[in-house]
């Protein structure tokens, strides 16, 4: 039985695999609405989330499966005092694969130890979120034609943002990837990510604080919400947040054929006029969310 926990669960030939799926899905949608027919997708959500677990539920739905599951903690067992590994133990008795957002990093690991079936990792804590990167991975494949000899920058909180930790993984197993690390000192990538991620592949990187000065040189923009929600101090939150806004002339720099992504929500580190701008994927980003979850469902589910 498979997992994924993280993006390294999955070689570089299956992750193309499943984004090949992903991508016929997107235009034969019809030929998958059966596929998952009798099964159940429980979702399981201990910290709130509004995209991740409807584009579950939306991708289980349109491989004819039914979903069940709870999208509030408090609405759970766990504000009993029940344990995960004993919720997951109940509910694998009721669902044939589960998709589960903790706030705890490693929540989902637990998990796995106590699951019979197979548990997709929905985002823990600051620390991964396996899906959104499949997400961002297709995304980039469709806009650039390639996943590999591109730069991509990474903006905004690159400490706790788990889909920036997540995509860096997944592209440090690809060639000729460079990265552009721009945020506030008090929000830069973990030393852990640098050194056992970036350093260990010999990825190439610089860390700055200048975005404007970033732009000319990149591919792909990954754009992240400072997340108040990871702050413990509502004066420091409010100091960072604005650190970063991306509006239309900002992007006057940029290439024409840059691709602007962000994993949302936003909340206004992206100017609602550079919607507009065809340079803009965030909701394609969306779309393709839906795709690879149903493509992942199926691989875990050992449907071909």
């Amino acid at each position: 039985m498979k997992n994924l926990l993280s993006i390294t669960d999955f070689s570089v030939a299956e992750i193309d695999e499943l984004l090949e799926v992903a991508s016929d899905i997107s235009v034969n949608g019809e030929k998958y609405a059966e596929k998952c027919k009798n099964k159940i997708l429980a979702t399981l959500f201990f910290e709130p989330s509004t995209r991740t677990r409807l584009s579950f539920e939306s991708a289980m739905l349109s491989l004819g499966g039914k979903t069940l599951g709870f999208s509030d903690a408090n609405s759970s067992s766990s504000s009993k005092g029940e344990s995960v590994s004993d919720t997951i133990r109940v509910v694998s008795c009721y669902s044939d694969i589960i998709a589960m957002r903790h706030p705890k990093e490693g929540a989902p690991l637990v998990a796995s130890m106590s699951s019979t079936v197979p548990i997709i990792n929905a985002g823990d804590g600051g620390h991964n979120h396996p899906t959104q990167t499949l997400t961002d991975l297709l995304t980039i494949k469709t806009e650039k034609g390639k996943l590999d000899d591109f730069v991509i920058g990474f903006c905004g909180d690159l400490k706790f943002g788990r889909t920036v930790h997540s995509l860096i993984d997944a592209l440090a197993m690809r060639k000729g990837i460079k990265v552009v690390l721009i945020s506030p000192e008090e929000l830069k990538v973990p030393d852990y990510v640098k050194t056992d991620v970036m350093d260990k592949h010999g990825m190439e990187y610089e860390e700055t604080t200048d975005l404007e000065k970033a732009l000319p040189k990149l591919d792909v923009l990954y754009m992240t919400r400072v997340q108040q929600e990871r702050f413990f101090s509502e004066d420091e939150y409010l100091r960072l947040r604005d650190s970063y806004i991306l509006t239309l002339d900002k992007l006057q720099n940029a290439k024409k054929d840059m691709s602007i992504l962000h994993p949302l929500p936003r909340v206004n580190e992206i100017s609602v006029d550079v919607d507009k701008d065809p340079r803009a994927c965030y909701f394609k980003q969306v779309q393709n969310g839906k795709y690879v979850r149903m493509a992942l469902i199926m691989k875990l589910l050992g449907v071909k």
